[in-house]
Order: structure tokens, then C-alpha cells, then sequence
């Protein structure tokens, strides 16, 4: 790294020529910086007092191969047990909110509104009250890939039953935590509920349909979710006056060549259109070039209907509008190509997209993460905020997580520092462009399980040492550069407070 290398001095001279030449790099007044976590990925208990298995405890248990290092959320964080060091944390960074999520299975032990479990209950009530205290507004996400496993076995996300499931559990939230919430996210990242998850059996429920199971589910989670926000609409919002839509992962699809051009719009629509046009769109329904790629490739297949099941006009009526804010999760750019004759195409959405005959690769310039997925390129950002401008309008934005991934603990993290800078500065020069970007969120708070990486990778701002039975959580460099990002809303003159 750049900052690293050079020296002291010749670092000062050029943070105050980068200074000059950004001015200052205010953050509007209004503007929040918030961190997230997530349930299954920080709290542990997975069998504390009545709660139920989720999909996650099964397939860690079951799966452990698919798992790096054969890991768990059993303990994790063990912040089911340690909110109050989250909380203290949240405070020293002085975050204006902090994104956590419910689990499902903690909160419901059968799954279903009959049966409230009291621990779970009073576990993100004391949460809630206490960021509350401390001037922090939490930020609560109804569904983060912890499906309860009682649900899965009926079949899940690909069950229309579940549309009427989760309406039921969002009901019970929103009574239990809709007098002091209020801002909530319905469904995490429906790409990576439906795509990866039914494509790859590396991620739980390790179920691989590829074009059936993630169709099913696309429609499915849609409903679902916005079943969830007339709930709230209906019942809540005249009481508490709070805020509801979902979060989308949003990865932005860089034509390799000119000639890419046009795929990489079609791969935009196919991977993020399909979960925001039959929300944000004015005609609402999926993307018309999604319905005519999959119409063809469903024929192709010998099929004698369209594999992605169709919306009745009073469904597309239902989902159209089913938002207050556009809530997204940005990390990586993927650049987009056409496979070359007889070229494997992987199956693994990051990597390639069969239905378009496209691999997906990274740039030499671009920065690769701790992981095989993970490819930096920051004005990949602007581009997806631009994008979601053009397409749906003038949207409030909610940035609901981005972060780097890294393969140690070190805590003088500039590579993390460096990703962060200069993805906050494509936030500002997008709002520039007049994009209505009003928040920003890190991930994550700190260290915790990554999915199919288990602890091998890092994204926290906080380290933690999950040797410890304490899970201590110590502040990498990132931390501080938060902070001050923060305090001065502003970022200008970080590394040169730090280095003279």
C-alpha cells in the first residue's frame, strides 16, 4: 500500500495536495454513517433457552466440508451474551446507527406467531433500549439468510406458503419493536438467498436448482417482503411512522470490451434488476429482458413454459411501490464477458452467468479481497448508484453495507482504510452527480462468520479474538479512521492528523 511505503513526510506533502484538491469533502449535515452485523454471524447460543435450529445450524453441523475449517456459528461473537461490548463499540465510533438483524428462529421456536420465546424477546429488547441510551438508532433487518429449519424442511423460499409465514413473523416484530424502531429492512440480499444459494450447495440450505428453485424463490422473497411492508403501511405506520423497504446486493457488471456493452446491461437487469424493477419500476413486474433471456433459454431446454413464474397483474400491483427507501449492499464490480467456444462456464453467479453464455472476471487494476470472490473497483459504485437513478428515478439511498475482506487480524488495516476512503469518496461524487445518497454503512462492526469462509476472512473494524472465551473485540486502525469520518463528516485530513 501506498500509505504504507512512503515516508512520513512525503505522505503529508501529498494528503495536503490531495486536500487541496478535494477541499474539504463534506458529507451533507443530514447525512448518516452507520456499521451492521448480522444474527446468525455474531450472536452464538444457537441452542441458548427455546430456540430452534435455522438452516445455518444445520448445514454447519451436517455440512462441515462446505464450511473452511469446518466452522460454525455456535459461538461466534457470543454476542447473544456480550450486547453490551456491541454496544459500547457502536458508541466509541460514535455511530449514528447500528444495523443488526432478528433471528427468526430465537425469536419464533416453532417458527410460527404461537409461541413468542421470552429469552429472545428481552435478549433485543435490552439491544434496542440500550443503543437507544447511548444515542444510536437501531436499524433492524427482519430476515438474514437464518431461515428456521423447520420452515426449510417444508420447503422454504421456494414454498408460496412462506409468503404468509413471514408476514406472520413480521407482524410479531413489528408489535414487539416498532415503538422504538424505526427504520427496517424486511429481506437481506434476495440474490444471495436465491441465486447463490440455489446454484451452489456451498451455502445453506445447500439445495442446488439452478433456473427452478432460485425463480421460485425470486417471487416468493418479492411477495413476501411486500406483504411485510403493507403490514407495517396498514397496521404500524400510522402509530410509529417509521421506514420499511429491503436490501439488495447490488454488484455493478463492467463490459470487458466494447463489444460487451450490451451484455453488460443484460447481466445488470438479470442479477439486480429482478429483485428492484417489481419494487421501484413505475410499471412494476420483472425486467422485460429478464422475461425474454429466460423465455428463451426455458424453450431451449425443452420446456413449455417460462421457467420464471409469472406475475398476475394484481401481484404486480401489490409489489410496485412496497418501499420507503432503496436499501443496498454494494462490494465488488465483476467485469463481463462473452465465453469463448467451448469455454466452461462456472455456475457460481460471481464467476460466470450461463443463461447469458458470460464469464465474469476481474480487472488486473481492480483489488482482490481475502477471498476468490471479492474484486475492489470503487467507481463500480458511482456506476450502481447512477444506475438505480436512471432506471428508477430519484430514489433516497440507503448505502446498508460495504466492506474488505482481509486473511489476517492485523490491525493496522490500510488496505481496509484505502477501500473504505475511496469508496466513500464514489458516494460523494455520485451525490455530485445528484444521486440522493442519505446513509452508509460499514461491514462489519467486527469480525465475525463469514458464511462459507467461516473465520478466515475479516471484514471488522473490530477485531475479535475468537480464541477468547471473551471475544474480545480490539479496534484496527479502520476503526479510528471511521471515527473520524464521522466526527469531521468529512474526508479530508485523516491520514494527515495521523501522520504529522
Amino acid at each position: 500500500m501506498l500509505f504504507i511505503t512512503m515516508t512520513a513526510q512525503t505522505t503529508v506533502v501529498l494528503c495536503l495536495l490531495v486536500k487541496a484538491a478535494w477541499g474539504e469533502m463534506k458529507f451533507p449535515p443530514g447525512f448518516r454513517f452507520g456499521a451492521a452485523t448480522a444474527a446468525y454471524q455474531i450472536e452464538g447460543s444457537w441452542n441458548v433457552s427455546d430456540k430452534a435450529e435455522s438452516v445455518w445450524d444445520r448445514f454447519t453441523h451436517e455440512h462441515k466440508y462446505y464450511v473452511d475449517s469446518g466452522s460454525n456459528g455456535d459461538v461466534a461473537c457470543d454476542s447473544y451474551n456480550r450486547w453490551k461490548d456491541d454496544v459500547r463499540i457502536a458508541k466509541e465510533l460514535n455511530l449514528h446507527f447500528y444495523r443488526f438483524s432478528i433471528s427468526w428462529p430465537r425469536l419464533l421456536p416453532t417458527a410460527f406467531s404461537n409461541k413468542i420465546s421470552d429469552d429472545g424477546r428481552n435478549y433485543y429488547n435490552q439491544l434496542i433500549d440500550a443503543l437507544l441510551e447511548e444515542g444510536i438508532e437501531p436499524i433492524v433487518t427482519l430476515f438474514h439468510l437464518d431461515l428456521p429449519q423447520r420452515l426449510q424442511d417444508l420447503g422454504g423460499w421456494a414454498n408460496p406458503l412462506i409468503i404468509d409465514w413471514f408476514a406472520n413473523y413480521a407482524r410479531v416484530v413489528f408489535s414487539l419493536y416498532g415503538d422504538r424502531v424505526k427504520t427496517w429492512i424486511t429481506i437481506n440480499e434476495p440474490l444471495l438467498i436465491c441465486e447463490m444459494s440455489y446454484s451452489d450447495s456451498n451455502l445453506a440450505p445447500g439445495i442446488e436448482s439452478i433456473e427452478l428453485g432460485n425463480y421460485l424463490c425470486a417471487k416468493n422473497v418479492l411477495l413476501a417482503h411486500a406483504t411485510a411492508w403493507r403490514i407495517y403501511d396498514e397496521e404500524f405506520r400510522p402509530k410509529y411512522h417509521g421506514k420499511v423497504s429491503l436490501t439488495n446486493i447490488l454488484i455493478w457488471y463492467e463490459p470487458t470490451t466494447g463489444n460487451d456493452s450490451n451484455l453488460g446491461n443484460l447481466a445488470n437487469q438479470l442479477c439486480n434488476g429482478i429483485y428492484t424493477h417489481p419494487i421501484f419500476s413505475k410499471t412494476g413486474n420483472w425486467p422485460q429482458s429478464v422475461i425474454k433471456i429466460v423465455d428463451e433459454r426455458s424453450k431451449l431446454l425443452g420446456y413449455p413454459y417460462s421457467l420464471l413464474p409469472e406475475f398476475t397483474k394484481k401481484e404486480i400491483e401489490f409489489i410496485k411501490g412496497t418501499y420507503d427507501f432503496f436499501g443496498m449492499n454494494y462490494y465488488i464490480s465483476k467485469s463481463i464477458r462473452k465465453s469463448l467456444v467451448n469455454e466452461h462456464i462456472p455456475l457460481w453467479p460471481l464467476e460466470g452467468v450461463p443463461i447469458l453464455g458470460a464469464i465474469l472476471e476481474s480487472q488486473p487494476t481492480w483489488t482482490s479481497g481475502a477471498t476468490k470472490w471479492f474484486s475492489a473497483h470503487p467507481p463500480g459504485l458511482r456506476k450502481v448508484l447512477n444506475w438505480i437513478r436512471h432506471n428508477y428515478g430519484d430514489q433516497e439511498i440507503y448505502i446498508m453495507e460495504n466492506g474488505y475482506a482481509t486473511a489476517d487480524t492485523e490491525l493496522e488495516d490500510f488496505d481496509r482504510i484505502s477501500y473504505l476512503k475511496d469508496h466513500l469518496e464514489q458516494v460523494l461524487l455520485a451525490m455530485k452527480d445528484g444521486v440522493n445518497v442519505t446513509r452508509y454503512t460499514i461491514w462489519s462492526l467486527m469480525d465475525n462468520f463469514e458464511w462459507s469462509d467461516g473465520y478466515t476472512i475479516k471484514f471488522g473494524l473490530y477485531e475479535v479474538d475468537f480464541s477468547s472465551p471473551e471475544r474480545t473485540r480490539t479496534p484496527r486502525k479502520s476503526a479510528e479512521y471511521y471515527k473520524n469520518v464521522i466526527e469531521t463528516h468529512s474526508l479530508s485530513d485523516f491520514y494527515v492528523k495521523n501522520e504529522l
